[in-house]
């Protein structure tokens, strides 16, 4: 990684990050405030060899990126919000048929068209549950420009290496942001996919240890069929109860297997604290300086920041908030973050959720503010 600093607005990160990672085809549909990293892929892309194409929608985008990757192409989209909505149909068919590929989802005030300028964190739970049924899915979340262009890397990386969708969820704040950014070398080598031999036994969806199915290239010889049902070894549509829980379970047993090189978060000052700071993107630079107030005050806050939302990093969560009195949560939403630590930390801890649905961003001083609150009480 050079040392040197480009400036850089968080979406032109993003894009930059990708063709770092060695995206070439990139399929969407403008939206604010997404929408200059298909401007910057536009760009880019030709440059590398790559193809920029835009949808007539987000459901084709993702449709798009599907069809590339599966063609052998590492494949990106970007969206928002309304366009995230119209996307979780195809995002559950990459999740079953185990395509890897990156969805940007640069969040926006809701719901449905809502604030489309306005910064807002509320798609926590859609990001997770969004398509139907149970599926794996990785979520990451950047709070700097720096983070946004290294985690859309590692959103590929991911991606490739288990074979599973990989979202990068930023809010637009972060998005419009301009900072400094270490680039990535341009030599530096990309983790490979998983691809399959010349074995005459193949079976698409059959896997070893570490439960992720070797893809076959285009053209190898290799017959190889893909469906969005439910599917054996061989791809092949079934219903057997053994087989459909067997496969079905190995996708998420997949992710599980794989937490460590998955999981990803930031713990300040958690080793002391009596009031735990639980939080992500920009509102955990607000709390970042909060923790800092608060502790020339000699109120003991800490700070745990998941960069990796899902899978959640819930063993690293309850260390951090061991010794906690209680546990505040700020989010530019109705206290999606809050409900999914109320299922992780089930020891009694208070958690206290401080939401916020204005189009504002949560300041330092509003923190600092709800900490001195939870010491008085």
């Amino acid at each position: 990684m050079s040392e040197q600093l480009t400036p850089l607005h968080g979406n032109h990160a993003c894009a930059l990050g990708a063709i770092a990672a060695g995206c070439r085809f990139f399929g969407g549909y403008p939206i604010t405030p997404s929408s200059e990293i298909a401007e910057r892929m536009s760009r880019e892309l030709p440059k590398v060899g790559g193809v920029f194409i835009q949808m007539e929608d987000e459901i084709a985008s993702m449709a798009a990126i599907i069809g590339a990757s599966m063609g052998g192409t590492r494949s990106m989209t970007a969206t928002s919000g309304p366009g995230f909505s119209l996307m979780q149909e195809n995002l559950g068919y990459a999740a079953i048929a185990e395509v890897p590929c990156v969805i940007i989802n640069v969040m926006r005030g809701g719901p449905s068209t809502g604030m489309p300028t306005r910064p807002a964190q509320g798609d926590i739970l859609q990001a997770r549950w969004g398509t139907h049924g149970d599926h794996p899915i990785i979520v990451l979340t950047p709070a700097s420009v720096q983070e946004v262009y290294d985690e859309t890397i590692r959103a590929f990386e991911l991606a490739e290496k288990l074979r599973v969708p990989v979202v990068v969820m930023y809010d637009q704040i972060i998005a419009h942001l301009l900072e400094g950014v270490k680039m990535r070398d341009a030599d530096a080598p990309l983790v490979e996919r998983k691809w399959a031999g010349s074995e005459a036994d193949y079976k698409p969806f059959a896997t070893g240890d570490d439960l992720v199915p070797a893809m076959a290239r285009p053209g190898d010889g290799h017959r190889v069929h893909t469906t969005g049902l439910t599917h054996n070894e061989a791809g092949f549509p079934t219903q057997h109860p053994e087989t459909v829980d067997r496969v079905t379970r190995r996708l998420l047993d997949k992710l599980d297997r794989h937490r460590a090189e998955i999981e990803k978060f930031e713990a300040v000052d958690t080793d002391d604290a009596d009031i735990l700071v639980v939080t992500f993107g920009i509102s955990a630079r607000a709390a970042r300086r909060a923790v800092r107030i608060a502790r020339a005050e000699g109120i003991k806050a800490g700070l745990f920041r998941p960069l990796t939302m899902w899978p959640f990093p819930e063993e690293a969560l309850r260390a951090a908030a061991k010794g906690a009195k209680a546990v505040l949560v700020p989010e530019m939403n109705a206290g999606q973050l809050s409900w999914q630590l109320e299922r992780v930390l089930r020891d009694g801890t208070p958690i206290v959720s401080q939401g916020k649905i204005d189009g504002q961003p949560i300041t330092p001083d509003e923190i600092v503010a709800r900490l001195r609150e939870i010491r008085g009480s």
